[in-house]
């Protein structure tokens, strides 16, 4: 496909939002992007699906001032209650269930972020870095420091669980305030 066409087919494409979701109003979401139910969008967040597609899964938030792209050959993939912090840069990667990406932490194209891992705030994923699942993730470039236990890796869910009863309460006030 041709850049053209790249946009044309992708960036004509209207963003597929859950009835459940919560997508902030000065959040940006373009093209092929979908939103599973319960997922959420916060503010100042950009979501830019314009030559491939996003896809943000069930009970997963993307933070305040995150921005989500892609590549020609590959889109984005966010599994199920995954909890991407303030501020991160999403490349045109995979993240797989149940993670937690910290504030500030960058994961470039082709990257894999294995189920229940755990990638720390600052961190930067290069290109095409497979991470194991169950792993906790650190530095510039980031390497696996350790492998999460059971129960470490059990927890990190707690966290998009929380940001779902979060994102539920900020729609309903939403929809009262624009009822007024």
């Amino acid at each position: 496909m041709t850049h053209r066409e790249r946009l044309e087919h992708y960036l004509n494409q209207e963003p597929q939002i859950d009835e459940s979701a919560f997508a902030h109003p000065n959040a940006v979401i373009m093209g092929a992007v979908t939103l599973a139910p319960k997922s959420s969008v916060w503010p100042c967040v950009v979501l830019r699906g314009d030559i491939n597609s996003i896809e943000i899964g069930e009970g997963s938030n993307v933070q305040d001032g995150s921005v989500v792209h892609l590549a020609d050959d590959y889109g984005v993939k966010v599994g199920k209650y995954v909890t991407i912090g303030h501020m991160a840069m999403i490349h045109a990667c995979t993240i797989e269930d149940e993670c937690l990406i910290g504030m500030h932490a960058t994961i470039l194209d082709g990257a894999v972020i294995g189920a229940r891992s755990i990638v720390g705030a600052g961190a930067l994923v290069t290109k095409n870095t497979h991470i194991p699942p169950g792993s906790l993730v650190l530095g510039s470039p980031a390497k696996v420091v350790k492998t999460l236990s059971e129960e470490q890796q059990a927890d990190i869910r707690h966290w998009a669980e929380k940001y779902v009863e979060v994102a539920a309460f900020h729609k309903a006030k939403l929809e009262r305030d624009q009822k007024e």
